[in-house]
């Protein structure tokens, strides 16, 4: 029979935030990923490497988005947007790289609508997205609501629903502990292929 102070233990252990987000999934085999508060992220489809806040303060993603305008496409409505290059100078490779005019293009399906309250000013209507993307040399796909965000140190900021679907545990002491990195292209290369 546990004593009194074993049984205090073990409900502890038990209840232990990082356990309960470990033992959240299907798999209970898995080991959960460590990752830094801030890691680099790759949009899959134009192979952009951003700086992304983990954040589990936030329940959805939220991707830096200027021009943002919905439309309709048959019966279904989509918004396009677009993410200057220019505003990514803070990467590594971004030396001499001409990418002032340089703006990548998106269309997608809306996945829904949420309304943002702000503090000090009024609410916000922001369009979710699907998007996919990798971190830590793994591929993933989460909603993202698109904002301005160039006031912002990260352009990207993942939530909790990323980071609970995907078996992810957050180090707020540390940042860039990814094992594995994801393939990118460069500022460089990617003011080339958009060039006229």
């Amino acid at each position: 029979m546990l004593s009194t102070f074993m049984k205090s233990i073990a409900a502890v252990l038990l209840f232990s935030p990082a356990l309960l987000l470990a033992n959240s999934h299907t798999d209970k085999n898995s080991v959960p990923e460590k990752l830094g508060f801030v890691e680099w992220v790759v949009m899959e489809e134009t192979g952009l490497r951003l700086k992304a806040r983990l954040d589990t303060g936030a329940k959805t993603s939220s991707l830096h988005a200027i021009n943002v305008e919905p439309f309709k496409k048959g019966e279904e409505e989509w918004v396009s947007f677009q993410l200057p290059l220019a505003d990514h100078k803070d990467q590594d490779d971004a030396d001499g790289a001409e990418v002032d005019d340089v703006i990548l293009e998106f269309n997608l399906p809306v996945e829904r609508v949420v309304k943002i309250k702000r503090k000090g000013a009024s609410s916000q209507r922001r369009y979710v997205v699907i998007m996919e993307f990798c971190i830590a040399g793994t591929s993933h796909k989460t909603e993202f609501s698109l904002a301005d965000r160039g006031k912002f140190s990260y352009p990207a900021l993942l939530g909790r629903r990323f980071m609970s679907d995907d078996n992810i545990l957050i180090d707020s002491s540390d940042s860039f502990l990814a094992e594995k990195e994801c393939e990118h292209k460069s500022l460089a290369e990617l003011a080339e292929s958009h060039a006229d």
